[in-house]
């Protein structure tokens, strides 16, 4: 298996780098239209069901499967022979960093459906607060790929 992973791996590698940076964007975007629709949109109204929609289709058609490719690459590359130092402190902060982005994710369904049941306790400062978490984590992860600093 190992030598199959090592052939693969500027494939895996490739479609690893595509899924993250889809993921990534629905990350960044879906705190945003949290933010218009908390802020702009009456509850009830038109506008509100059409901010469920695309919250939804961009959660279930972007978002999703692109974190499912992610991790699917990710352990993949994780498994070829020689990536992953698991000694070196560098890949424990990016496999927490990743767990965390993960649980991020989540939190940002949990919230969607909060707003679909009409129960969205959250303000636009507190979404924009919480849009920053995906950027930080970044920020953690990119630096513990590219500089493996520890």
């Amino acid at each position: 298996m190992g030598d199959f992973l090592a052939t693969i791996y500027p494939w895996t590698k490739s479609l690893h780098v595509m899924s993250v940076i889809s993921w990534m964007a629905g990350l960044f975007y879906l705190p945003r239209l949290f933010v218009r629709h908390t802020e702009s949109v009456s509850l009830g109204s038109d506008t509100d069901r059409l901010f469920q929609d695309m919250e939804m289709k961009l959660f279930r058609v972007i978002m999703r499967p692109a974190m499912m490719s992610s991790w699917l690459f990710g352990l993949c590359l994780v498994a070829t022979p020689g990536v992953v130092d698991w000694s070196a402190g560098w890949s424990w902060l990016k496999a927490g960093s990743v767990i965390a982005m993960t649980v991020f994710h989540y939190w940002c369904d949990k919230r969607r459906l909060d707003f679909v049941a009409g129960e969205n306790k959250l303000t636009g400062r507190q979404y924009r607060m919480m849009n920053e978490v995906p950027t930080l984590l970044m920020l953690i992860i990119v630096t513990m790929i590219i500089a493996k600093p520890f």
